[in-house]
């Protein structure tokens, strides 16, 4: 550990929870950022089939899964809040909630990807659907991962785990709140 106690993580340490998360988060921000500009690439050179892609989708489901992302998050940064208080139990049902709504949202994810399967729309159908699967996909695996981390941090509700797990879980709200816009709804 450095003199000033960051131990050497430089602008990472001023950041809340643990400069690991942070590292881990940056990485996985390169990766949706290189899928989002195949998907941009893929609207510049194939306009009419994004555009066919598009109408397939359910805007209304992408827009509840928006809603229930964004209050899984504020409820991931209260119980962050309501942990710096000391209020362990109150931070544990907060955590509890962000998690029951990320089961929410893959529910609701399930139904999306089973009615496009029912109408025959698979990751080999086109390079738009390639995409829409590898990109919510992978979006969903990681809101998998947020719900175990959700999970642990709630179990070992120490203000800096809740920080941890809490940076992860809006990660995953931000990637939404940019995958939304541009897969359902830019035109």
């Amino acid at each position: 550990m450095s003199e000033n106690g960051e131990g050497g993580w430089g602008a990472l340490s001023e950041l809340p929870g643990n400069p690991l998360m942070w590292v881990l988060i940056l990485s996985e921000l390169l990766v949706f950022g290189a899928l989002l500009v195949g998907f941009a690439a893929v609207r510049l050179l194939h306009p009419q089939m994004v555009l066919a892609g598009q109408s397939a989708l359910s805007i209304p489901l992408g827009g509840l899964n928006t809603l229930i992302l964004v209050t899984s998050g504020w409820l991931a940064a209260h119980a962050v809040r309501l942990r710096s208080t000391g209020d362990i139990g109150g931070s544990r049902r907060r955590l509890a909630g962000a998690g029951a709504l990320g089961l929410a949202f893959l529910v609701v994810k399930g139904f999306e990807y089973a009615d496009k399967a029912a109408q025959g729309l698979g990751i080999e159908t086109d390079t738009f659907w390639t995409l829409f699967y590898l990109t919510t996909g992978f979006h969903a695996a990681h809101v998998v991962m947020g719900i175990i981390i959700l999970a642990i941090v709630g179990w070992k509700n120490t203000t800096e785990n809740l920080e941890t797990g809490a940076a992860f879980w809006h990660m995953v709200d931000l990637v939404w709140l940019i995958l939304f816009p541009l897969v359902y709804l830019l035109r």
